[in-house]
């Protein structure tokens, strides 16, 4: 300690360099959502210019605007609060069908007020410039186009992660053995003086120690690339351990002592141990199963994976994320309970993005990750943000991007089956009609919104867990 420091001078410089870490981390994901969130709305942009359409504002967020400036007929901004973003493009609701009613109700007048103020920004000088009066197939490239800029960016993403970083596999290397054998319902994690020793343990194994062979047959340390857990010599490991309840198993272990590699022949035998079983790989127990035990738990290492495993990885991964997406409803009750009554989170339920942006600060602050491992994880976080906002985008839901999609493609149909019978072509869907429904999943949205933001301040998802 230097001259004229203080005890506790230097933890405080490390909580303050933990705490600046967690803030660059939250700060360097709200950036990478805002680049997400532009992304996406370049993509309408893009088209709907390339096909004519004029676009009088483009946004990145809402509420109160910090920042704009015109370019051309264009205003460009962003607004304060990053979650989300929009262009307006003119002419998204055409005027109203002929022969449509005219009797006045509060369902009617509402459709006619939205009409009116979408069509109060077409002038007589936009023509044909304006959306509805686009072919069906233009529509759909345009609205498209934003959820395909997310799903762009989750792959470029995925593959940064998986060639430049790899992921991380089990070796047949020992990181750690408990002294002991704990009750798994036991809160207290340290051996008692007359605890039973673990049977690795007993055996003499020793974190550090790496596992050659099985009862004479060798094993492989770790996988190739584009191989999973399940081609590594720990899957031999722990097939050879859970098949043999009470029956030795000689593990031929190399250990380094004062720099010299021995190979030592270590006889143990696994003990009855009751697991839950995951079949299908979305975290929950699906079962439960009794198997060996011994009290080993593998070193891993990140190994980086050829190209042609990202189809494989994203399409595995979208899967699951459509699994979560369609668990949402059923999870909302136990979100409610985790944000007002205290309840534990459920850490595989919904995740609002100040929750991401938390866990991403954390991944920053954390010791135990490599430099390597930190950007690894905070490009996966924007990467299977990415993904999900390219699914959840292309639900045929209005006023989301697949609702648009829909209507379109559902106007085309109509078309056909008009030609087919030979009647005159009905013409522009009318999207006006469907605004209720918008208000009603837009109110919806928010109501989630704002109860994921609450439970991620209150009783956030952590690393920890």
């Amino acid at each position: 300690m230097g001259p004229g420091a203080r005890p506790g001078s230097h933890r405080r410089r490390l909580k303050l360099s933990g705490f600046l870490l967690t803030v660059l981390g939250f700060l360097a994901f709200a950036l990478g959502l805002m680049f997400s969130i532009g992304f996406h709305e370049y993509g309408h942009f893009f088209w709907a210019r390339k096909f004519g359409m004029r676009v009088p504002q483009f946004f990145v967020g809402f509420g109160p605007t910090v920042f704009s400036r015109r370019y051309g007929e264009t205003e460009f901004g962003i607004k304060g609060i990053p979650l989300g973003g929009y262009i307006r493009i003119v002419g998204m609701i055409p005027p109203a069908e002929e022969g449509e009613s005219k009797r006045a109700t509060r369902m009617r007048s509402f459709i006619a007020e939205v009409r009116g103020a979408a069509l109060d920004d077409v002038l007589p000088t936009d023509g044909d410039r304006v959306f509805y009066k686009k072919p069906w197939w233009q529509r759909v490239i345009v609205m498209f186009a934003g959820p395909f800029n997310n799903l762009v960016l989750a792959v470029l993403f995925f593959t940064i992660v998986l060639t430049a970083f790899g992921i991380p596999q089990a070796t047949t290397t020992i990181s750690a053995v408990p002294e002991c054998v704990l009750p798994a319902t036991s809160e207290v994690r340290t051996c008692a003086d007359d605890a039973p020793p673990s049977p690795a343990a007993a055996a003499g194994i020793r974190a550090g120690d790496t596992i050659v062979a099985i009862d004479g047959q060798p094993v492989s340390p770790v996988p190739d690339a584009g191989q999973d857990d399940g081609d590594t010599g720990w899957a031999q490991v722990q097939e050879a351990i859970r098949d043999s309840i009470a029956s030795p198993v000689v593990l031929t272990v190399e250990r380094d002592e004062d720099g010299v590699a021995r190979q030592l022949d270590l006889t143990v035998t696994p003990i009855a141990n009751t697991i839950r079983v995951d079949d299908d790989g979305d975290g929950e127990a699906d079962g439960i199963e009794t198997v060996g035990y011994v009290g080993v738990q593998a070193a891993q290492t990140y190994v980086q994976q050829p190209v042609t495993a990202v189809p494989g990885f994203i399409g595995d991964y979208a899967v699951r994320a459509v699994d979560r997406l369609a668990e949402i409803p059923q999870r909302v009750p136990a979100l409610f309970r985790a944000a007002f009554l205290g309840e534990e989170r459920d850490p595989l339920g919904p995740i609002g993005v100040v929750g991401v942006g938390r866990i991403s600060g954390e991944v920053f602050a954390f010791d135990d990750f490599t430099g390597a491992e930190k950007v690894s994880l905070f490009f996966q976080l924007l990467a299977g943000m990415n993904l999900v906002l390219f699914l959840f985008n292309l639900l045929p839901i209005y006023p989301l991007d697949g609702g648009h999609v829909a209507g379109a493609l559902y106007e085309k149909a109509r078309a056909t089956v008009a030609r087919m019978r030979g009647r005159p072509d009905p013409g522009p869907f009318d999207i006006a009609r469907l605004m209720p429904v918008a208000y009603v999943v837009a109110g919806l949205f928010l109501v989630l919104s704002a109860l994921l933001f609450i439970a991620d301040i209150v009783n956030p998802i952590t690393l920890a867990g």
